[in-house]
């Protein structure tokens, strides 16, 4: 993590121009956030960067200033692209970079997204522009017919690129990198920092600044608890506590795939949203049932341990131990995947008599644990009924080789403007299939528009799954 001194954080100290601090003190920036303190020198300086960052800790206004600086006004070609996962985003963007750019002659920004009709757009891109700000897909549709020339390009921002890559942008990103000049100043803004960001990094940047604004994990955010039960009454604790603590998403481990699988029936009898994860199931399914709960289409994954190995979830409510792991490290494995990026996180175990010893050593391990204590009594004021994910999911029968790009889906689904870019989950395109999450009170709407218009100029079969 990058270190800086906060005990000055004035603007005035980065050497910007008078106009950019008049404007800065009109705007009501009187200083700058951990981000901008972080990055803003190495930005001015030229370097690339890369930041873990979330949104509303001004990341925007630290690249905005970064790009504004390196700007020529006379100039009308594109000198500075920025890349959002989401038209809302890129509008917000734009607009906070018009801001920041205000005392400044004459400079043009250009928002390039789907959704919107595509003629006044190229009808812009004709008297030319600064800085565009736009989704990928958008962005890529242009350079494909010629329309935007980067060889003058100076500045690329990647902003939320993890949500980017969530969203299924990862090879539209890719070529539209590709097609911008190697000596370029490139910056990426995420709140996370899985494989994928690490390999375009490693890729695209030249010997980056990693700036950290927030721990990744931090095991002091994870509160435990630890519940005394039998064997006869481990089912009904579970739903207690599933129906008290009422979690977005869940992970619920058990040892066995047969109990597992017995939990998994159990629970989706009861009426709670939830998919089972072990190694009875074949691969596909797996992976299906991993993506329904990471893009929110499912509340609770019951998985053994082997099952769940290599699942990265950025941010789960809670982890429930219904039967406690083997040995200390797989417990420390488990309770490790809640409470990241900064989140608070809570991880609960079920004990029964047998479980004496494992829980003694995890004692003397983790010795802040506390004792265990009696499963409490359920909450009256909880909700009896469990209640459905958020999101739903709609496979669509035709993937990267019928040439689908994600940006294809979303600009299908907002055609109509009666679904937003941001009531559209993750996206995931596949050789032959493509899934879409979507607001789950927009599913059925959803499902029309893919299934009545067409999809990159043929009719493709869709269903909720």
């Amino acid at each position: 993590m990058a270190t800086t001194d906060f005990s000055n954080l004035d603007f005035s100290t980065l050497g910007l121009s008078s106009e950019q601090l008049t404007t800065l003190q009109g705007l009501g920036y009187s200083q700058m956030t951990a981000v901008q303190a972080e990055s803003l020198p190495a930005i001015l300086a030229g370097q690339d960067v890369i930041a873990q960052a979330k949104t509303g800790s001004g990341k925007t206004a630290a690249f905005g200033l970064g790009l504004i600086a390196k700007l020529e006004p006379s100039d009308f070609s594109v000198q500075a692209l920025v890349l959002c996962p989401t038209r809302e985003l890129a509008e917000q963007v734009a607009e906070e970079i018009r801001r920041l750019a205000r005392n400044l002659p004459n400079i043009k920004v250009l928002t390039l997204c789907g959704g919107v009709p595509a003629r006044a757009q190229i009808q812009s891109l004709e008297h030319g522009a600064h800085v565009i700000v736009g989704t990928p897909g958008r962005v890529l549709d242009h350079l494909g017919q010629n329309r935007i020339d980067l060889s003058s390009l100076k500045f690329l921002v990647l902003d939320e690129a993890d949500r980017m890559l969530d969203m299924g942008f990862a090879d539209d990103m890719k070529r539209i990198i590709q097609a911008t000049p190697a000596e370029r100043q490139t910056l990426l803004f995420s709140a996370t920092f899985p494989a994928e960001i690490s390999a375009i990094a490693k890729a695209f940047m030249q010997s980056p600044k990693h700036v950290e604004i927030e721990q990744a994990t931090d095991a002091s955010l994870i509160e435990q608890f630890f519940y005394q039960v039998s064997n006869q009454n481990r089912e009904d604790a579970v739903i207690q506590l599933l129906l008290d603590r009422n979690p977005s998403n869940a992970i619920l481990f058990c040892n066995t795939k047969r109990s597992a699988n017995a939990l998994y029936t159990l629970l989706r009898n009861y009426g709670f949203s939830v998919r089972p994860l072990h190694g009875d199931l074949e691969q596909r399914e797996r992976e299906q049932n991993l993506m329904l709960l990471n893009n929110g289409s499912v509340r609770i994954v019951v998985a053994t341990d082997v099952a769940a190995r290599g699942l990265d979830i950025k941010a789960l409510d809670l982890v429930l131990n219904v039967e406690m792991a083997h040995d200390t490290e797989t417990h420390i494995h488990r309770v490790g995947r809640t409470g990241r990026a900064g989140e608070k996180g809570l991880a609960l175990t079920l004990l029964t008599s047998a479980d004496d010893y494992k829980f003694s050593l995890l004692q003397e391990a983790m010795p802040a644990l506390g004792d265990s204590r009696p499963l409490p009594k359920a909450n009256a004021s909880s909700s009896k009924t469990p209640e459905p994910a958020a999101m739903a999911t709609i496979q669509i029968m035709a993937g990267k080789k019928d040439k689908i790009r994600p940006g294809d889906i979303v600009g299908a689904l907002t055609s109509t403007q009666q679904i937003s870019a941001e009531q559209v989950g993750k996206i995931a395109v596949q050789a032959q299939v493509s899934y879409v999450a979507v607001e789950k009170n927009k599913a059925k709407q959803a499902l029309n528009v893919l299934t009545q218009n067409k999809l990159k100029g043929r009719r493709c079969r869709a269903h909720l799954i």
